[in-house]
């Protein structure tokens, strides 16, 4: 795919063919290593690592308002544009989205921090990956296609916006729609409020306090996820921790979705979900199928847990009759 190829109208579930984009994928994946390292330096733990995550902006991926000491900034990938922008209340800096050595992308972002009074400094080995690199060693040429990342952003919309939707039908506990970037996916999970058992950790350059502090409670989770090595499709997915017996074997739906044992979920193509005539109720039949399998087997109290799609449940409808909001 030619990055001089028209983007796809706003919308539009644009094609993302991995094997076009991956090396542009694994640039993208660690120059947002590099930012939201920036971000977990600088805030509080959260539960779960909810302090972690990137989120969708009107034009990439955000960190949201960060604070460095006093200080507010945020740093958002501008994908239309093409550009990293540092934000404070003052003018905004803009470093350029472009073929270059991770090494000279993260020099940059911390000369812009230091530039504008907020220097800071982050753990240098990326995470998630197992041929990590530090960031100032990583001087190896890298290849960025801004048009296929921009059509990376339009996919993340249209599964932000149902992943969003979709989580509107759980009263308990959950966690907002968000980006990680150590596993470049995003996100939502359910939690039924029982304890997990421990989680056996072991995921490359990320410390098993870490995983287990995530994990810490029975979870149904689904989310994107554009493909990487040895998973070479961008896709849908969805799994249980921990995943109770007969899960794997439970009936969801659309027909395409099928469990992938290697990796320990269902997975539903991408492809899958853009070509059909409703690929809104695709993708919503998807995450209600896996979610009622993960909760039913694992008897989930789901008379309290789950409501209508976008619909308050009595009481709150009782009291919110007649009002405008």
């Amino acid at each position: 795919m030619s990055g001089t190829e028209a983007a796809p109208a706003v919308g539009e579930w644009p094609a993302l063919p991995y094997a076009e984009w991956a090396d542009t994928c694994r640039t993208l994946h660690l120059f947002t290593q590099v930012v939201g390292k920036v971000r977990l330096a600088a805030t509080p733990w959260l539960n779960h690592s909810w302090q972690v995550p990137l989120y969708m902006s009107a034009r990439g991926l955000t960190t949201g308002l960060v604070y460095v000491g006093t200080r507010a900034t945020e740093l958002e990938f501008d994908l239309v544009a093409g550009r990293l922008l540092i934000r404070t209340d003052g003018p905004p800096l803009g470093i350029a989205l472009a073929p270059r050595p991770v090494a000279d992308f993260y020099r940059e972002v911390m000369a812009a921090m230091a530039a504008l009074g907020m220097p800071i400094a982050i753990n240098l080995v990326p995470n998630e990956l197992p041929d990590a690199v530090p960031f100032p060693e990583d001087r190896a040429p890298r290849v960025f296609d801004g048009a296929m990342a921009e059509r990376f952003w339009r996919a993340l919309l249209q599964a932000d916006r149902l992943l969003k939707l979709f989580r509107t039908g759980f009263l308990g506990k959950a966690s907002p729609v968000h980006f990680f970037w150590g596993s470049f996916d995003l996100a939502v999970t359910r939690f039924s409020g029982r304890p997990a058992p421990p989680h056996p950790g072991g995921v490359p350059h990320l410390p098993d306090a870490v995983a287990r502090e995530a994990y810490s409670h029975e979870v149904s989770s689904a989310g994107f996820w554009p493909g990487g090595p040895g998973a070479e499709e961008a896709a849908f997915y969805a799994y249980a921790w921990p995943e109770p017996p007969g899960f794997r074997d439970a009936a969801v739906s659309p027909a395409e979705a099928r469990y992938d044992a290697g990796l320990g979920e269902f997975v539903l193509p991408y492809e899958a979900v853009r070509r059909v005539a409703d690929p809104d109720a695709t993708l919503l039949s998807f995450l209600s199928s896996t979610y009622a399998a993960a909760a039913d087997l694992a008897a989930w109290d789901r008379a309290a847990l789950d409501c209508e799609l976008g619909r308050a449940r009595p009481p709150a409808t009782r009291l919110t009759d007649g009002v405008t909001f």
